[in-house]
Parts: C-alpha cells; sequence; structure tokens
C-alpha cells in the first residue's frame, strides 16, 4: 500500500509539474486569475505537504537518521532562521510576500528529500521513477517539437502566456511582447531569430534540463532498440532547446555514468555529443524554426543594443549576449555575497525578487542566491549538503548520481532548484537512493539489482 501511494505521488510530480506552466497560462487565460489562481498554483506545495504527512503516517518505521539528514535539516533550520530574522537587521528590502515566496524555493528541495526518504523505507528501487521520467520528457518532447513545426511566435503572442507572465507572475517581459526573451535565439539579424524549444513547461531551461535528467536515465538502462529511439527523440528535442549549459553539463553526466556504472558507452556518447552539438549550434541560425520580430520588438532590440555594444551572437564567444550575461551575474552575485557575508534576508535574490520589485542583489547562481538570502551560513550548509548527498549516491545508484551531479553543476550559472520539476523530482530520487544499501567496495552501484530486501507496506 505504502509503495503504491508514493508511486503514484511521485508519478502526479513528475508529469504534473511538466504541465503546471502550461496549465497556469491557459487557466489565466480562460479567466482565472488573481488570488484565485495563486490558490490553483499552491497545488504543488499543498501535494508535497499532504504526501509528507500521509507517507509518514502510513510507513512503519523512520528511516535511521544520518549524516546527509541532519545536514539537510541544518540547512532547512538557517532558511527559516533568516525567514523569521527582520529585513531591516539585514539591510534587505523584501516584502513578506517575497520572503514567503523565497521560503518555497529554498525549502522545496529539503521537503523532495523528505518524501523520497519516507518513501524508501517502502521502496527503494528507482527504476520505475526514472522510466515515468523517461515517458513523460518523450511526451514533452514531442510537445516541443509538433509545437516549433506548426505553431506560430505569433500564436503564443496572442495567448494567455504574456498575461500569466505579466500579471500573474509579475514578470514583465519587454523584449518578445511580453513572452521571455530566450524562447527565441537572437543571430544578430533582425530577420531571422530562431525559435527554441519550449514545450509545456514554456522554458527552454527548463525543458532542457528535464531532458538531460531523462537522458542520463535513458542512456542508464541495457541497450534496446526502444531505448535508442528514445533516446534520439530527447536527444534531437534537447538540441532544439538551444541551451549550451544543459548540453555541456549532459556530456559530464554522462561521463560519470559511465564511470560509476564502468560503462564505456555512456562515455562515447558524451564524447560524441561534444562533435554533435557544437555542428548543431554552428549551424541552428540556417537550419532552426525562423520566425520573425514585431515592429516594436525591433525597436526595443536597436535601443538595447545601443546599451550593449561590443556582444555578438557567435554561440561560441565568451562575448555573445546570453554568455556575457550569464558570467557577469555570476561575478555580480559573487561580489554580493563577499560584500556581505550575513546575507540580506530571504526574498532578495533571483526570480523572486524580480517578482516583488526589490533590488536583486544576485541572480540565476543557485549558490550566490542562497548566499545572498541566507548568508555564507546557509549557502555553505547546501554545498555541505549536496556535496554528502552525491557521496552517498556514487556508491548507491549511479543514474541517480549522474543526475543529481549535472543538476548541481547547471546550479552554478543558473537557479536550478527555482526549475521546481528539477528541485521536487530529482531530490525526491536522490531520497529513495540514498536510502539503498551501498555497493561493496570495489563494485558499481546497484542500478540493475533487484533489491535484496522486501519492501514494507502498510
Amino acid at each position: 500500500m505504502t509503495e503504491r501511494l508514493a508511486r503514484i505521488l511521485l508519478a502526479v510530480f513528475v508529469v504534473g509539474l511538466m504541465l503546471h506552466n502550461a496549465a497556469m497560462a491557459q487557466l489565466w487565460e480562460l479567466g482565472v486569475r488573481g488570488s484565485v489562481l495563486d490558490v490553483v498554483a499552491a497545488w504543488k506545495e499543498a501535494l508535497l505537504l499532504v504526501a509528507l504527512v500521509v507517507v509518514l503516517w502510513k510507513v512503519r518505521r523512520l528511516p535511521a537518521i544520518t549524516a546527509v539528514d541532519i545536514l539537510a535539516g541544518t540547512y532547512a533550520l538557517i532558511v527559516v532562521a533568516y525567514f523569521l530574522v527582520p529585513q531591516d537587521w539585514l539591510g534587505g528590502a523584501a516584502t513578506e510576500r517575497g520572503e514567503l515566496l523565497a521560503l518555497r524555493h529554498h525549502l522545496l528541495p529539503v521537503a523532495a528529500y523528505g518524501l523520497g526518504r519516507l518513501a524508501a523505507v517502502a521502496w527503494r528501487d528507482t527504476r520505475w521513477l526514472g522510466g515515468a521520467i523517461a515517458v513523460a520528457a518523450t511526451g514533452m518532447a514531442v510537445v516541443g517539437l509538433v509545437d516549433l513545426a506548426v505553431v506560430s511566435l505569433q500564436a503564443w503572442r496572442d495567448s494567455g502566456v504574456p498575461g500569466w507572465y505579466r500579471e500573474q507572475l509579475g514578470l514583465d517581459y519587454e523584449g518578445l511582447s511580453g513572452l521571455p526573451e530566450n524562447w527565441v535565439y537572437n543571430t544578430g539579424e533582425e530577420d531571422n531569430p530562431i525559435r527554441r524549444l519550449v514545450s509545456t513547461f514554456l522554458s527552454p531551461l527548463a525543458s532542457a534540463y528535464a531532458l538531460v535528467v531523462a537522458l542520463i536515465y535513458v542512456v542508464s538502462r541495457s541497450l534496446h532498440w526502444w531505448w535508442a529511439i528514445v533516446a534520439a527523440l530527447l536527444y534531437v528535442a534537447l538540441l532544439y532547446t538551444h541551451t549550451r549549459s544543459a548540453l555541456a553539463a549532459l556530456v559530464v553526466g554522462l561521463v560519470l555514468l559511465g564511470i560509476l556504472q564502468r560503462r564505456l558507452a555512456p562515455i562515447a556518447l558524451g564524447v560524441a555529443s561534444v562533435v554533435v552539438a557544437a555542428g548543431f549550434l554552428a549551424v541552428y541560425p540556417s537550419i532552426g524554426p525562423s520566425t520573425s520580430y514585431t515592429p516594436e520588438e525591433i525597436e526595443f532590440l536597436r535601443a538595447n543594443a545601443e546599451r550593449e555594444p561590443g556582444e555578438t551572437a557567435d554561440p561560441f564567444s565568451p562575448a555573445e549576449s546570453s554568455a556575457s550575461s550569464h558570467w557577469q551575474n555570476l561575478r555580480d552575485g559573487v561580489e554580493a555575497v563577499l560584500e556581505q557575508p550575513q546575507g540580506y534576508g530571504l526574498g532578495n535574490a533571483g526570480v523572486v525578487a524580480k517578482r516583488t520589485g526589490v533590488d536583486i542583489k544576485a541572480g540565476e547562481s543557485t549558490y550566490t542566491e542562497l548566499g545572498v538570502d541566507t548568508g555564507l551560513a546557509g549557502m555553505a550548509a547546501f554545498v555541505a549538503w549536496s556535496a554528502l548527498l552525491l557521496l552517498a549516491l556514487v556508491r548507491r545508484d549511479a543514474w541517480v548520481a549522474a543526475a543529481f551531479g549535472t543538476m548541481l553543476l547547471v546550479g552554478v550559472q543558473t537557479d536550478v532548484i527555482g526549475v521546481h520539476w528539477v528541485a521536487v523530482v530529482v531530490w525526491a530520487a536522490a531520497g529513495i537512493a540514498v536510502s539503498r544499501q551501498p555497493a561493496p567496495a570495489g563494485d558499481a552501484p546497484q542500478d540493475d539489482e533487484e533489491e535484496k530486501t522486501a519492501p514494507v507496506s502498510s
């Protein structure tokens, strides 16, 4: 009973969080807005809380407390402490809503990890979860590719997406008629912008990270023709997200997977991916799905180009606009943390600060955002927890270790736990996998072994 319940709950998160953004935008277009839509959008937090309570009630015994659990609890306590400290003590300017949003943001992976640890009392095999991820990601990839082929960018401009971002989330995007600017790849030519795959996430970045996790799982399986087809589809979709950080992280993830499983195939695929991705990025302006800017968008882009001269559209140049922006945000975030190591309090960094209209002290990087919101103490606790969890996973579950390590790497330049699908699904998988018995020294992690202990159910 407990095992079945855990599988159902995690399947809901795997699929539901993939559909969340598209569903919320559609509800906004249908007239469900304001506080009502906020309540509906909180289904994921409510379900996670209910899942924790129900699974805790159902299990017959609690898992033994480990050093990883203690570090997770330490990080959570620091976050809560910073939530309780008045903003003016630290010099922060976050609103009450911003503090609540940041509290949710920082604690979401802890709650998901806790759910995984509890679920592991009855269910320690992550293969079913990996399969669910692969199936859901395949569906998401198909939707994204079909969208690029048959749906115009103007249809998205006329949809509820711009209003949902602007009026519901407080994210006012100017460069693409209210759509996020990263929906297109700016080639530097006004008449040749190229669309990127956004799918149901309504984001090329979130789509790319979910595809990376799914690809790592698929490659971890024994070679069969159906897995080859799935991997090819997922990889094509990943290429069309045009997300270089995800393509680079995939290489690292596949190499790590090959080392942990003692297989050459993942490493060879990682090396091949470097060549394929480089070639694809080079020719993308010629083969990508071209679209067009409106006159208002062209006017904005011209003004923006005058403010930021010297940038290039060359995807391999460090001066490329997106790459230079990422590096600048990372440097600024590190400087902000070093200037005020005690932090500014919750809600002063990243998308939360942007949504609530306060000065953004740091953005994009998971680690600098944590440093701004919770000081060096919170950032160090998260890094220590993550590192120890990764080390524990290395001897227990190869595909989860590779996926988890890859997301930690992506977090250097992206707020990876701000992607709720990643924060819940990947951290829950880590919670389940870390509960397995470690492989004997010298053996590969237990990806393909049957469980040696019968599950406890009630």
